[in-house]
């Protein structure tokens, strides 16, 4: 059973670990530039590397899940972060910098939401849905949260200061994630006649399904980790000062968690695969207001809220998709197969967008961003189209 003090365990400990690991590099990106010397492309590859190691292990954790429990896995997410982190901070050579990167990629794939979200669905089966958008309330607001306190930091104490203190918080997650109980949903058996009914996710529909949820995935993840690297640097770039940039690019959580809250308060009897239209809609016009960005603080603004919301929703359903689409008691495998191509076409992002910007500019950058947003809205749409109606029909809708 999800009990509401685990909700409220997992939430807080997403809100620390996707602040002290994925929005690391966003946040102190720069002043290692500065402080080591090396350009962008190479600060910004350890990022990359880190993401190529989460594709490459995201199938066995979620195979790891699905035997032993997230508790296990998270825990030891949370020692791997502080690890990473602390030998990060007294990084100088380009291999132990990298190697450093190496060991986040691993516990950013044993205790983020993919991770999270495999354990609720092993403890709750097809109702971890609200868990699951719960859980990501707290988890938006990481960015919002850990860009000023590593700016803070950072200036008290230098990036690698800041740096080590992350790794602190990270030994705090532990007991959040020891909390985790063992308990594994169980299944009633379902009467030959309804194991064989073809549903949205059976035989060639399921090859479409999966390949319409991998490529969705992997176009949202691309925009992510670009977005995540290179927001600030990007507002920056059109124009805002750099104080102005931290605080709007923060702005960025504000949206995600707010749109997860109507989620949860209104989104209750919306289908996911509607939800998702929805939330993929956002993206192409946020982008577009951010080619407005430099001139207009309200452009920005509009840029930052509107991405986090749209993103924020797009998390969710990532999660609940699967349950809908695919099979619940194997979700760890599936949604771990499926998820690797984005992981590894992600890690490509933090480069792509520090060439794009160093060569061509901060527009160039948003060029890229709202193709990407355009193709993620037609998968939606497809995914919608294709599945929607059988889904109302199945369940016995007009």
């Amino acid at each position: 059973m999800i009990t509401r003090r685990l909700v409220h365990g997992l939430g807080l400990s997403q809100l620390v670990c996707w602040g002290i690991s994925y929005y690391l590099i966003g946040g102190f990106g720069d002043q290692m530039i500065a402080d080591l010397g090396w350009s962008r492309a190479r600060i910004y590859g350890g990022f990359s590397a880190a993401l190529v190691v989460m594709g490459l292990s995201s199938q066995l954790t979620g195979k790891l899940i699905d035997r032993h429990g997230g508790r296990p896995v998270m825990v030891a997410g949370s020692c791997l972060i502080a690890l990473g982190c602390a030998s990060l901070s007294l990084a100088h050579g380009l291999v132990s910098y990298y190697a450093s990167w190496l060991v986040l990629g691993i516990a950013m794939r044993l205790s983020l939401y993919e991770a999270a979200f495999a354990a609720l669905a092993r403890i709750g089966g097809p109702g971890a849905r609200r868990p699951i958008s719960q859980i990501t309330l707290l988890g938006g607001l990481a960015s919002t949260v850990f860009w000023p306190i590593g700016d803070g930091l950072a200036s008290l104490f230098g990036w690698r200061g800041a740096v080590m203190a992350y790794a602190g918080f990270a030994l705090a997650t532990i007991p959040l994630h020891l909390a985790i109980p063992e308990t594994r949903y169980r299944y009633a058996a379902l009467p030959p006649q309804a194991a064989s009914r073809p549903g949205p996710g059976a035989g060639r529909g399921r090859l479409l399904a999966g390949f319409l949820y991998a490529a969705s995935a992997a176009f949202a993840n691309v925009l992510n980790s670009g977005m995540s690297a290179h927001m600030i640097g990007i507002l920056t770039g059109l124009g805002l000062a750099a104080g102005v940039a931290v605080w709007i690019a923060t702005l960025r959580g504000i949206g995600q968690s707010a749109a997860r809250l109507c989620e949860i308060l209104c989104g209750k009897r919306l289908d996911p695969l509607d939800l998702n239209l929805g939330a993929c809609l956002a993206l192409p016009l946020c982008f577009v207001a951010g080619m407005f960005g430099g001139v207009s603080i309200p452009a920005a603004i509009a840029f930052a809220l509107v991405y986090g919301a749209g993103n924020g929703l797009m998390t969710i359903t990532r999660g609940t998709l699967p349950l809908v689409l695919f099979e619940p008691r194997d979700y760890g495998a599936v949604v771990g197969r499926l998820l690797a191509p984005s992981f590894l076409f992600s890690a490509a992002a933090p480069l792509a967008y520090a060439w794009l910007v160093e060569n061509y500019g901060e527009q160039a950058a948003l060029d890229l961003s709202l193709g990407l947003a355009l193709a993620v809205l037609g998968c939606a749409a497809m995914l919608r189209w294709r599945f929607g109606g059988a889904r109302r029909r199945a369940a016995g809708d007009p």
